[in-house]
């Protein structure tokens, strides 16, 4: 299982050429593809009503793991070790990094300058 960041998401969107995405070579490698609630929210408010369907349609086929009090438990010490060390990042990246760490599964995003700061966080590149 491999959990997907937004900014996958969003290159699939927006590359004309499919094939040459993040996303269709991850899929090529691996059928168990999944999301956070974190990131099914952040797609969710950054739409379009023009492009609703499309988003419908893409997250009915990936699976959407919560963000429930042991994510949150994680994100408060990743929250904390990020200030303590002056390394913060947004919030958004922080929920959705606990929620990879808390199920204990990789997580592909082409931000990887942020979830680099996360420790215990698998990222693939």
């Amino acid at each position: 299982m491999i959990l997907l960041d937004s900014s996958i998401l969003i290159e699939l969107f927006r590359k004309q050429d499919k094939a040459k995405t993040s996303f269709y070579k991850l899929a090529q490698a691996n059928n168990d593809l999944c999301i956070s609630s974190i990131t099914h929210y952040e797609i969710g408010i950054g739409n379009r009503k023009s492009h609703v369907e499309y988003w419908d349609s893409l997250c009915e086929n990936l699976r959407v793991l919560p963000f429930d009090k042991a994510c949150s438990n994680g994100a408060i010490s990743i929250y904390m070790e990020l200030l303590k060390s002056n390394k913060m990042i947004d919030l958004a990246d922080i929920l959705i990094g606990a929620t990879a760490v808390t199920y204990s599964i990789p997580i592909a995003t082409l931000n990887i300058k942020h979830f680099d700061r996360i420790k215990g966080l698998e990222i693939i590149k």
